[in-house]
């Protein structure tokens, strides 16, 4: 029984799916937007709202390896990803208290008629 198990599986053992999820956070952070399944949006969205809120705060250098250690590894790269959460786009919502980001439905995939959502940075 799977009672007070929160989360989606996607069909995949844990390493693979924690794998999954840091490529899209990356993905989000490096091109303000991707699209992808909805309920990988859906996953996701409440992960990128912690990373930008934790950002904003900026408070010590703990903020940033927790960060870190939530979108990847260790290389230089990875910290580069991290220097654009905390100096780019953190503070485009430092008077927003909350819903940094936007999914918007764009259609039905070919292949296994799965729901499309382009999820992306609220600008306004």
């Amino acid at each position: 029984m799977r009672h007070r198990i929160g989360g989606r599986q996607f069909g995949l053992p844990s390493d693979q799916r924690r794998a999954l999820l840091k490529g899209l956070l990356r993905s989000l952070i490096i091109y303000k937007q991707i699209e992808t399944t909805e309920a990988r949006g859906k996953e996701i969205r409440p992960l990128i709202e912690k990373l930008i809120t934790r950002a904003k705060k900026d408070d010590s250098v703990n903020s940033r390896r927790i960060v870190r250690a939530q979108i990847g590894g260790h290389s230089a790269d990875d910290e580069s990803i991290v220097k654009e959460l905390f100096t780019v786009i953190a503070p485009t919502f430092v008077e927003r208290p909350g819903g940094y980001t936007r999914m918007a439905r764009t259609g039905v995939r070919r292949g296994d008629a799965a729901t499309l959502v382009m999820i992306q940075f609220v600008t306004d």
